[in-house]
């Protein structure tokens, strides 16, 4: 027995490798093919001239005419601009949330999220409601006012980003060390300068990746700017007018390249802050305990009021305007923009929630696959794949729609034969979100102990039964939590889609843009006001599954 044991044990061995090999291919491949030959191609495009040769004619191209270079001058300024007011704005909506005493944080909180349950251009579309030149405000009180342009991107943006900076900021500030403000208040220090010399430096690099990360979002986003920009031409806005109104690929392919670099560059910077940021709570921590103060509390509730009353006013207004019969000239209400005879019916709807649902599904295996396998194999390889794992941070999501355009709309790529199809809908928008939903699977299988896993070898565990008996059971709570999140993110998604969409395979978040800008703006709305109560609903029912199953630390919409 001894001498079959001995014999048996290699072949276990080879055996177990081979799977964790298969596990490393299975991570690795998709990657490659999804991500990294995309950029490769729209590299390569930017570069192919007129002849077919390789130069640089193009980039000469584009920096020589003024006019195109204007959109870098005005990516910047926009986006600089905008994340500045974001992440004072949210900073001090965070700092309400975890250090005053105000009532009803968790509403606030939840009105707070709401840009995130709809496509970006959704803002744009309720300033464009509320300011636009056939606006509220306008047809009410006979003014003026002019939305469009550098102010209407500023302002559509700042709500946008804004949920993503205060889940941030939340994150830094929601945790503090008492024996600190303790120390400070027995060296009287005044309220102000103990933020100034504790609170702040304690959630710098908070500051610091919500800033970074906030500027990403805003320099990359498509749907605000091509609703509300008018004739300010920005980096992303320029890439779909090159694509898709003067079908000048290489020219699309240099301003995707352009825009890649300071999106990839505010990624790795935010990835290095994060690296630098050490626990706020050790051992001998004493949690902050929050004192009512009437002045500094009815301070905090009317900033945070203020910040919600934005958020409802323009996402009400979109609702209220998806049963208006025509804005602004007849407010008579009716249902008619939701009849499904307009525009399609409900097609792109329908489709939207299909291709999302496979992208929950294709999302959540990949991710988690990604995830163990860096995690649990010691290999030289998992560095490699871990950058992989998190590049498509960096790209933009119309730079990535644009390089499946070049990489796989040929014949001879075997990739071809889903080409147009919901299921390359699915896949690019799941790599496109892949490294924020490869982070959160990470973290949550850094929190189950190596114990488990040693132990399940110690009796004669497989690298497979480990997984599917012991680390898939523990850290279910996150895989429908991934789940909501890549369901959530494709049902929005607008600018990694937009050049994959064909009239078969349309979507709702594209179908708002082409509403409006075919004037149809009620029924635009309709649509956003769709996408908006499915999301929502979505999020309610599995959230209500978590409670049900006595998961209450598990929120799904950070």
């Amino acid at each position: 027995m001894a001498v079959t044991a001995a014999r048996a044990g290699p072949g276990v061995r080879i055996s177990e490798r081979h799977i964790k090999a298969a596990f490393i291919l299975l991570a690795a491949i998709p990657l490659l093919i999804f991500v990294l030959y995309p950029l490769w191609a729209i590299l390569k495009k930017s570069f192919i001239i007129d002849d077919g040769t390789w130069g640089l004619g193009n980039y000469v191209h584009y920096f020589t005419d003024p006019k195109l270079v204007t959109t870098i001058n005005n990516s910047f300024a926009v986006s600089i601009s905008t994340t500045l007011v974001t992440i004072v704005l949210a900073y001090a909506f965070a700092y309400a949330m975890h250090r005053s005493a105000i009532p009803l944080k968790k509403l606030w909180m939840l009105i707070a999220m709401l840009p995130l349950f709809a496509p970006s251009l959704v803002q744009a579309l309720g300033f464009q409601l509320m300011l636009g030149r056939n606006g509220l405000v306008n047809r009410s009180f006979g003014t003026e006012f002019d939305i469009y342009g550098f102010w209407g991107i500023f302002l559509a943006n700042t709500l946008y980003a804004l949920p993503h900076a205060i889940l941030m900021l939340s994150a830094a500030l929601a945790v503090a060390d008492a024996r600190l403000y303790e120390s400070a208040r027995m060296l009287g220090g005044s309220s102000w300068r103990i933020f100034w010399t504790v609170t702040l430096p304690a959630t710098r690099y908070g500051v610091m990746s919500a800033v970074f990360v906030v500027f990403t979002i805003v320099i990359t986003d498509f749907g605000n700017p091509m609703v509300i920009g008018g004739d300010y031409s920005v980096l992303a806005t320029e890439i779909y007018n090159q694509v898709s109104g003067q079908a000048n690929f290489r020219l699309g392919a240099v301003i995707g390249m352009i825009l890649l670099i300071p999106a990839a560059v505010a990624v790795i910077v935010e990835r290095q802050v994060s690296r630098r940021q050490t626990a706020a709570i050790t051992e001998g921590s004493v949690p902050l305990t929050i004192k009512p103060n009437r002045r500094f509390d009815t301070a905090m509730l009317v900033c945070v009021v203020l910040v919600c009353s934005a958020i409802v006013l323009i996402i009400g207004i979109v609702i209220f305007a998806s049963f208006v019969r025509l804005w602004p000239y007849n407010m008579s209400l009716t249902f008619s923009n939701y009849d499904v005879d307009v525009q399609g019916g409900y097609g792109p709807l329908w489709t939207s929630i299909w291709m999302s649902s496979l992208a929950a599904v294709i999302g959540v295996v990949m991710v988690i696959i990604s995830a163990y396998v860096i995690q649990k194999i010691a290999n030289p390889f998992t560095r490699f794949l871990y950058f992989l794992s998190i590049l498509p941070a960096a790209v933009p999501g119309m730079v990535l729609g644009l390089g499946y355009i070049f990489a796989f709309n040929d014949p001879a790529n075997p990739v071809y034969l889903i080409y147009g199809s919901v299921l390359m809908l699915a896949i690019n928008t799941v790599y496109h979100y892949h490294a924020q939903g490869f982070l959160i699977a990470t973290t949550s299988l850094k929190q189950i102990s190596s114990t488990f896993d040693e132990a399940s070898a110690m009796l004669g565990g497989s690298f497979l039964h480990t997984m599917r008996k012991i680390t898939l059971p523990i850290i279910w709570p996150t895989l429908i939590s991934l789940g909501v999140f890549f369901f959530m993110r494709a049902m929005v998604t607008l600018a990694a889609v937009i050049f994959l969409v064909t009239p078969g395979n349309n979507l709702a978040a594209v179908s708002v843009l082409l509403l409006d800008d075919a004037g149809e703006t009620t029924q635009a709305a309709a649509f956003s006001t769709l996408i908006m109560a499915v999301v929502l609903g979505v999020l309610l029912v599995f959230q209500g599954l978590l409670r049900l199953f006595g998961i209450r630390n598990v929120s799904l919409i950070s």
